[in-house]
């Protein structure tokens, strides 16, 4: 027999470090096809624009405004993907509250809070538990003192079917 989940206000396994704080909703311990978070997204953290082969996301602003990205540019450059253009004049669009975003495999992606105040959103990844076991070892690596380390990250990445296009960023004077 089946059974289903009710995770309450707050509830779920919470990650916290400096870098971000995650909570999991739901996980591939409960659904075969897809997992849910809670991420609150620090002042100044940038994902880095990317892209999965075999992940589908769509990403849900609950709090705050996140600029997003959810196009291939004319030209990936390596820096700064809030520069980008899509071939129809597509741009990084900034996203309040009720605002959602849908990343079908292969299309690059990125978020990142432009303001002074934590953001808030829902993530689900489809199919699980990759984005799962990425978050946990990507906020392990995050949560230590010191810069990340670009060669760690660098191999969570390639095992979790994450190709950067951009870099990570975050300012950890900014977290505190």
């Amino acid at each position: 027999m089946s059974e289903g989940l009710i995770v309450p206000p707050g509830g779920g396994r919470k990650i916290v470090t400096k870098a971000q704080e995650v909570t999991f909703k739901v996980t591939g311990d409960h659904s075969r096809t897809g997992s849910l978070f809670e991420v609150v997204v620090p002042p100044g953290f940038d994902v880095g624009a990317h892209v999965h082969d075999r992940s589908e996301e769509i990403f849900y602003v609950l709090e705050g405004e996140l600029d997003l990205l959810a196009f291939e540019p004319e030209e990936r450059t390596p820096e700064d993907w809030r520069s980008w253009r899509g071939a129809d004049g597509s741009t990084p669009t900034r996203a309040g509250a009720g605002s959602c975003m849908f990343v079908p495999a292969g299309c690059p992606h990125a978020f990142t809070n432009p303001h002074d105040s934590p953001a808030r959103m829902l993530f689900l990844s489809a199919p699980p538990p990759d984005h799962e076991r990425y978050f946990e070892e990507l906020l392990e690596i995050l949560g230590s003192r010191g810069a990340p380390e670009e060669e760690a990250v660098m191999h969570l990445r390639e095992k979790y079917d994450i190709q950067q296009i951009t870099p990570l960023r975050y300012d950890a004077r900014r977290t505190q």
